[in-house]
């Protein structure tokens, strides 16, 4: 296998994963916050190829974060994907409405995807598990907010940050579902959790320490 996507466009199947753990930091004002450096490198894209998708989303977790410096909100993910689509590299995230964290999705035009070390695997399990309607869990995580050259935000702890535009959305339906035991076993026995709604962008730079 040639790594997670070909950025000679090659022939490509896309990994695709369903769901996603809860949480947000909150929406205050952070505009005095917000910390510009540059920590942060622009990489080649090629780079994702030596990272196994399997692994980096679904073991290592990853915040989605979506707003300007002067406000946004960050939620932990569990499930997604990348792959190659419309001759573009793209990642799928899942965002249930309720989540904070779809607010900001739906009025950004861009987000992040960040990746951290085993390090801040309590961070991530703070933003994971605290709605940011609630307290600030970024400042409760140890986390320190980080303008990126775009515009979008991210975190200076994060290891690789995927800067990236949204293409296309589509809301899960109780119909759409083949096998109904996924159905069931995600979302009608869960009391509160509703239907993902599914997002493909494009990943248009990566960034590493």
């Amino acid at each position: 296998m040639e790594g997670i996507f070909n950025v000679c466009k090659k022939s490509f199947a896309a990994l695709l994963f369903c769901g996603l753990l809860a949480g947000c930091s909150n929406g205050e004002d952070v505009s005095n916050k917000v910390k510009t450096t540059d920590s942060m490198v622009k990489q080649d894209i090629s780079i994702l190829g030596k990272e196994d998708a399997f692994k980096l989303i679904g073991q290592e977790w990853m915040l989605i974060t979506a707003g300007n410096t002067s406000k946004y909100n960050t939620m932990t993910a569990s499930w997604g994907g990348f792959g190659w689509l419309w001759n573009k590299p793209v990642a799928f995230i899942f965002v249930r409405p309720e989540r904070y964290t779809h607010g900001f999705i739906e009025e950004n035009e861009r987000l992040t995807l960040s990746f951290f070390t085993e390090d801040y695997r309590k961070a991530l399990q703070i933003c994971g598990t605290k709605s940011g309607r609630d307290c600030d869990k970024v400042k409760e995580a140890g986390l320190t907010p980080l303008a990126m050259e775009s515009g979008t935000t991210t975190f200076n702890e994060a290891r690789m940050v995927l800067d990236c535009r949204k293409l296309f959305k589509t809301e899960m339906t109780d119909s759409a579902f083949i096998d109904k035991s996924v159905l069931e076993r995600w979302y009608n026995d869960k009391p509160g959790g509703g239907l993902h709604t599914i997002y493909v962008v494009e990943i248009e730079s990566v960034y590493a320490k």
